[in-house]
């Protein structure tokens, strides 16, 4: 495994932990954007990883945005930079749509701050685990800017558009029990456990074979963008395709018997 300056990632039965080490906030520069892009790769591919928890490093946020005198040298001669801004861009849309279409589960384990680029990053996230004293938004309309890593298109698809546009408008925080009551994230609780109940729910999760953990995430990412006549076909072939794995045939003999399955991600 790669070594990074902003990214520690640790494997411990078949689930990875992967921190954003960028005191004092987090915050999202180019570097930590492409170090985050090269350890979610690398944990994609390892075999030994079936489930994926991101969080933040300390106690004070998850992510608390982007990296603001970055931004600004990006900003300061339009004309000539306006190539580097539209990488920087084009780098965080990439990493955080792969980390969307993954194969493998990506939890976000929600442990204090998370604005702009950081609810960009949670958002693309499959699950989203928030700590009772977290506070997420979209505030970069305070700078004149918009969101540019997703945040337009995920915030609406999941609490709706006028919700979307309320928080992106207004660029107001909301409080982890409002992010709750909008299916921003799954679950609330209280500050300091947010990464075991992570680890427990990646556990539950990771203790399933790796066909339909993959099968069922391809058909709800992919589901969800076209009419539902078309996400049906995408679930009955994603079905069909689990038919020759020999964890299905443990799964349907340990019903029968009576047990516990064994899966064995064959």
């Amino acid at each position: 495994m790669a070594e990074w300056q902003y990214i520690r990632t640790e494997i411990e039965e078949q689930i990875a932990v992967l921190t954003i080490d960028h005191p004092p906030v987090n915050s999202f520069n180019a570097q930590v954007v492409t170090e985050l892009g090269a350890a979610v790769d690398d944990l994609l591919d390892d075999d030994a990883v079936k489930v994926i928890i991101i969080t933040g490093g300390g106690t004070n946020a998850f992510v608390a945005g982007a990296d603001i005198p970055e931004i600004k040298a990006l900003l300061e001669n339009p004309g000539e930079d306006y190539e580097a801004a539209r990488q920087f861009l084009e780098r965080g849309q990439g990493t955080f749509l792969k980390i969307e279409q993954a194969s493998k589960p990506v939890i976000a384990a929600i442990n204090g701050f998370c604005l702009g680029g950081g609810l960009e990053l949670a958002m693309s996230c499959h699950m989203r685990i928030c700590s009772d004293r977290a506070r997420l938004g979209q505030p970069e309309i305070n700078l004149g800017l918009i969101p540019g890593w997703g945040g337009t298109q995920r915030l609406t698809r999941i609490v709706g558009k006028g919700k979307a546009a309320e928080l992106i408008l207004t660029g107001d925080m909301i409080t982890a029990q409002e992010a709750y009551r909008l299916n921003l994230v799954n679950k609330v609780v209280p500050s300091g456990a947010v990464l075991k109940e992570a680890q427990g729910l990646a556990r539950k999760i990771a203790s399933k074979s790796k066909f339909p953990i993959a099968a069922s995430l391809e058909a709800i990412t992919e589901g969800i963008k076209v009419p539902i006549e078309e996400g049906l076909n995408i679930e009955l072939e994603q079905f069909v395709g689990l038919a020759d794995t020999e964890d299905i045939r443990e799964g349907v003999n340990a019903f029968l018997e009576k047990r516990q399955p064994e899966f064995k991600d064959r």
